[in-house]
This record gives structure tokens, C-alpha cells and sequence, in this order.
């Protein structure tokens, strides 16, 4: 199985009551927390495509939270893993360390960035049922007012009409969600379980 979550920013005081607001007592009783929603889910063969910001604790403290985790990890870089830096940290613990991927979820393209990017690889392809053969997993905006926008973008997109091979006018997919951890209570969903997230969520957000 194969799960993705973007911006759990383990040991980050600062969003307990700013930004995120996470609500939590202390920085000890939000990382406890969301171990423990990770590995509730998570086994150790599963596969995790962290999409950034997985921790800003020091490396040392970052290490002993990786070995802690469930599952094969696979980091995308965010901007605030600044445990990668640093000369005593090794990055044994994951599979690989990139900016930016490209794979295959089901015979599905997923592309995965720590930043959004609104024209991706394949973004207007469909299969013959009309459903999308892409999809763009970001992190990195949380659930702020660039996600805010971001949203309004998705929608003005989506209601844009092309002609597609069948000579048909469809509507341009948009295929982009937003992996944020708060959005799944802070546990690693798979691509369907995004999917079907981000729909209900959007459905609030239209209400």
C-alpha cells in the first residue's frame, strides 16, 4: 500500500497557535499524537511519499523520530527539512530524497512536489471513462489563503471547456489536492483516499 501526507512539521512549536492553530497542549503531545495516527495506519511494508516539512527538530531528534515511523519512506524536500542539512544527519532511513517525482499509483500518473504547480505533466489526459490519468500532490501552502486561491483556480479551470480526441468539448481536469495534514487528521491517506478527501472537502468549502 502506498499513502501520501505533506507538512506534518513534527517538533515545530510555532503552529500549536499560529497559522495552524493545531490546538494542541505542547509540541510533545502533537508529535505523540501524530505518531500515533501514523503508525495506526501505516504497516512496515507500506510505502510513504512524505511531500516536505516532515520535521523541524534537529537531526538528532529527527533520527529518533524517523526510526519511531511504520513504512518505507520517500521524501520530497520541503523548505523547512532543515535536519538534511546538516553534516551528522544520514538519510539511511529513506528510500530516496528528491525535489520532484513523477510515478505510476494504479496505472495513474501522480506528480509530487513540496510547491503546487498548476500546469503539470499530463494534466488534461483522460482515460475512456473521462476519468484523469494525472493527479498533482503538494504540500507546502497548509490552509491558508494561497490555498484559498489556489481553490478558486482549480474551479475557474475545471469550467473551461477543449476538444478532445473525440472530437467532444469536455471540461479541462484539474486534478491538483492539497495533502496537508490537518485535512486527513493527521494520518498518511493513499491516493484514493486523497481523492475522495478533497472532493468532501470541496463540497464544504462550496456550501
Amino acid at each position: 500500500m502506498r499513502y501520501y501526507i505533506a507538512d506534518s512539521h513534527f517538533f515545530h512549536r510555532n503552529l500549536l497557535d499560529k497559522m495552524d492553530c493545531r490546538g494542541f497542549e505542547s509540541v510533545e503531545e502533537m508529535n505523540e499524537y501524530m505518531l500515533n495516527k501514523w503508525n495506526n495506519k501505516v504497516r512496515d511494508n507500506d510505502e510513504v511519499i512524505i511531500l516536505g516539512d516532515i520535521s523541524l527538530g534537529t537531526a538528532e531528534e529527527t533520527s529518533e523520530l524517523l526510526n519511531k515511523l511504520n513504512g518505507r519512506l520517500f521524501l520530497i524536500k520541503g523548505n523547512h527539512d532543515r535536519f538534511l542539512d546538516k553534516p551528522e544527519y544520514g538519510l539511511e532511513r529513506f528510500e530516496w530524497v528528491k525535489d520532484y517525482a513523477e510515478l505510476s499509483d494504479n496505472k495513474r500518473k501522480v506528480v509530487v512536489c513540496h510547491y503546487p504547480i498548476c500546469c503539470y505533466n499530463l494534466q488534461y489526459r483522460v482515460d475512456e471513462e473521462g476519468n484523469p490519468k494525472s493527479y498533482m500532490l503538494y504540500g507546502h501552502i497548509h490552509n491558508t489563503d494561497d490555498e484559498k486561491l489556489l481553490n478558486e483556480y482549480i474551479l475557474k479551470t475545471r469550467s473551461y471547456e477543449k476538444i478532445g480526441p473525440d472530437n467532444q468539448k469536455h471540461n479541462i481536469p484539474c486534478n491538483m489536492i492539497n495533502c496537508f495534514c490537518m485535512f486527513s487528521d493527521y494520518e498518511p491517506l493513499t491516493l484514493d483516499e486523497w481523492i475522495e478527501n478533497d472532493k468532501k472537502r470541496r463540497l464544504e468549502i462550496s456550501l
